[in-house]
């Protein structure tokens, strides 16, 4: 730690990327202006300006050591991809060029049939397309200018995360522009989705990491017995950071800050060796770029420091799993916050009317939202003492709830004021209070002026929660806006939707313990879904409700739904398969030989001993490993019997009968563990792992 290298992050900050500034100085101002206009207004690019921006887009990443380029996409393998290629073209005399067109630029073409397509590719219509996204920088990386596009089929549907986020980004845009402009707003020209991530991780060591072979291949702990200690004595939350740590998080800062990537607060988080890392906010296309790069860096400058970054939602049993609360809000190109309740909330017909729409948005479509945070890893997370349940829910706060109520009810807001805190010590300061408490326990919790969605797991691309918050949005202002538009008197309509609304769906609203018992069987009688798992989470793309959705805001056709359906469906199967294979290949190779050879040593201390201790210890290891062997053969019979014509029953299959087989499994495996000596335990345990890093 003492030989950090100091930090400038005025100076390095975006050093590696093309950003607006030099987009500015390396652009002739003809140029500079057209590319502007389609950033930041969404207006179609021009092509006519592709080569000068090439062009200087090659200069400045030859500058900085580039050889290459990428077309950097998102396809819906869950990580990103990209095909490098050089910038040289060779001139007919032994030597070559430094060359890169405009059309380079806008197009790429990687094989659509190679990545997961639902049927819309297949292996002889190979040929797919990667689409410039301007509105996100281009960067430098390893050598390589990194171009961020969306991946789309020849024949034009689109195959990967990115695409639909930016579908959603403008319409949401064109829905909210109609309501602000009946509402006497004519200033405005576009308006962006924000959002700012908090990416929560483990830090384990490299070396007790890599004999682990469901941590290599699968990303957490098939099994695993308590650790001595865990998280009781809350000890980690916010403590003190060490050493190593340090040094980590001190690179990972410098190397997200070249990047233009804003790492603003980083600190432990609740279980052992758990952390958490938030950026600030950025538009939502960018913000799913840069939390990207982010989980990228961490395994990457994690491995220089003997560190090994875990990203799943839940890499050990009984201790908190990691989330990715995604930070939402909605502001215009002029700066106004539409989600700011300002000082007089009650009063501002303005955020309510977006307030409304949001509200309405979040119960119609909560099967969706549930949907977009769902995975086979989020499933062991979802309501636990650490994350909220499986149920949508909105928590306003106090002042927020009582304005809600009051319109309502009719009556009249009354408006007690902001709490003051005089802690009785002359030398501190008296503290005025938020508008509202926090609510950790809330799914969907407003925050001061933006909602944080919590249920996302911290190996999501946030572009999926993203698109789909974007979209329903989208929807409710649209229809909000079709009414405000034929208003005569606009201010009366538009209090007596924010009446209606508020009215219809306040049973969304909870402020409660989102933990409780209580709560969910009080959801139950307020009728809101309560999705258990991920395979009944996929079904809701299949209902008409959501393909109408998707169809009318232009967000998703048929054909891609169709195709999203499917992909989700077995890329769960295939990771509950992997999973479920690499728990027999370790119980086959490691554990039970492991068990066995331990009970005949017990047998021959007990031969030459007598001691009755070793008897004892013998009997308990027989049973444990005659009902190890019976549920390895469970599992195995419930993986081959799994996969039938059916992608929906071959997905239940894996949820209700291989998960289920895995379980009993991990059981009787945690119940060997604590019993086998540390020396002849193949593998390391938790305490190792949460501890030794």
């Amino acid at each position: 730690m003492e030989n950090l290298k100091p930090l400038s992050p005025e100076k390095s900050f975006g050093e590696y990327v093309f950003s607006e500034a030099v987009m500015k100085c390396k652009l002739s101002k003809a140029a500079y202006k057209v590319l502007k206009k389609t950033i930041d207004s969404g207006d179609p690019l021009d092509s006519s300006i592709a080569d000068e921006v090439a062009s200087a887009m090659k200069e400045w990443a030859i500058e900085k050591g580039a050889t290459h380029f990428t077309h950097w996409f998102q396809p819906m393998t869950g990580i990103t991809a990209e095909k490098h290629d050089a910038f040289i073209s060779p001139t007919g005399d032994g030597r070559v060029v430094m060359e890169f067109s405009g059309k380079e630029l806008i197009k790429g073409e990687p094989d659509a049939s190679s990545f997961p397509s639902g049927g819309l590719r297949e292996t002889a219509t190979a040929r797919g397309y990667t689409a410039w996204d301007c509105t996100s920088p281009a960067f430098v990386k390893e050598g390589t200018l990194y171009i961020p596009t969306a991946f789309f089929s020849y024949t034009g549907e689109i195959l990967d995360k990115k695409a639909p986020l930016l579908r959603s980004v403008e319409a949401l845009s064109k829905q909210a522009l109609r309501v602000l402009k009946a509402l006497g707003n004519n200033s405005s020209k576009q308006v962006i989705s924000t959002v700012g991530p908090e990416q929560e991780y483990f830090l384990i060591n490299r070396k007790l990491r890599d004999q682990r072979l469901d941590l290599l291949l699968t990303g957490r702990t098939l099994f695993g017995a308590k650790s001595p200690k865990g998280q009781e004595l809350e000890d980690q939350y916010f403590g003190r950071l060490r050493s190593k740590i340090i040094d980590f998080m001190h690179e990972l800062d410098q190397e997200l800050w070249k990047l233009g990537i804003t790492a603003k607060t980083k600190h432990n988080e609740v279980a052992p060796a758990q952390h958490e890392l938030a950026i600030i906010f950025d538009p939502a296309s960018v913000a799913a770029d840069h939390n990207l790069l982010v989980m990228e860096l961490m395994r990457k400058v994690s491995k220089k420091h003997g560190l090994a970054a875990l990203l799943h939602e839940k890499p050990f049993a009984g201790i908190n799993g990691s989330g990715k609360h995604i930070n939402w809000s909605i502001a215009t190109d002029d700066g106004i916050n539409l989600l700011d309740p300002t000082m007089k909330p009650a009063e501002n017909i303005q955020f309510l009317v977006f307030l409304a729409a949001i509200i309405k948005a979040v119960d119609e479509y909560a099967e969706l939202l549930r949907l977009s945070v769902a995975s086979a890893g989020n499933d062991h997370r979802l309501g636990a003492n650490e994350a909220p349940p499986a149920i949508i829910s909105i928590f306003l706060g106090e002042e927020l709830n009582a304005v809600v109520e009051a319109i309502v009810s009719g009556a009249s807001y009354i408006d007690v004021g902001r709490v003051t805190t005089n802690l009785g010590v002359s030398s501190l300061p008296v503290v005025t209070g938020d508008a509202t408490d926090r609510n950790r326990t809330s799914p969907f919790a407003f925050t001061g002026n933006k909602f944080e969605f919590r249920m996302c797991g911290s190996s999501n691309n946030i572009a999926e929660p993203c698109f789909i918050l974007n979209t329903i949005v989208a929807k409710e202002l649209s229809d909000i806006a079709d009414v405000l538009e034929k208003a005569e008197n606009v201010e009366p309509v538009a209090k007596k939707l924010v009446k209606e609304i508020a009215g219809a769906h306040k049973k969304v609203v909870f402020n409660g313990n989102n933990y409780s018992a209580e709560w969910v069987e009080e959801a139950a009688r307020r009728g809101l879904p309560n999705i258990q798992n991920t395979v009944l989470s996929i079904k809701e793309l299949q209902s008409e409700k959501s393909k109408a959705l998707f169809e009318q805001t232009g967000v998703l056709t048929e054909k891609e739904i169709e195709s999203r359906y499917e992909i989700l469906l077995d890329h769960y199967s295939k990771t509950i398969n992997i999973e479920a294979l690499t728990l027999i290949d370790m119980m086959e190779r490691q554990l039970l030989p492991a068990t066995l050879g331990y009970a005949l040593k017990l047998a021959e201390i007990s031969e030459k001993t007598g001691s009755e201790a070793a008897k004892a210890r013998l009997k308990q290891i027989t049973l444990l490993a005659d009902s190890m062997d019976n549920e390895l053969a469970a599992l195995k019979d419930a993986v081959n019997t799994a996969a039938v014509d059916s992608p929906l029953e071959t997905a239940m299959n894996y949820r209700e009968k291989v998960v289920a087989a895995m379980e009993a499994a991990r059981a009787v495996i945690d119940e060997t563990e604590p019993i086998i000596p540390a020396d002849q335990w193949p593998v390391p345990v938790y305490s190792d792992l949460l501890f030794k890093v």
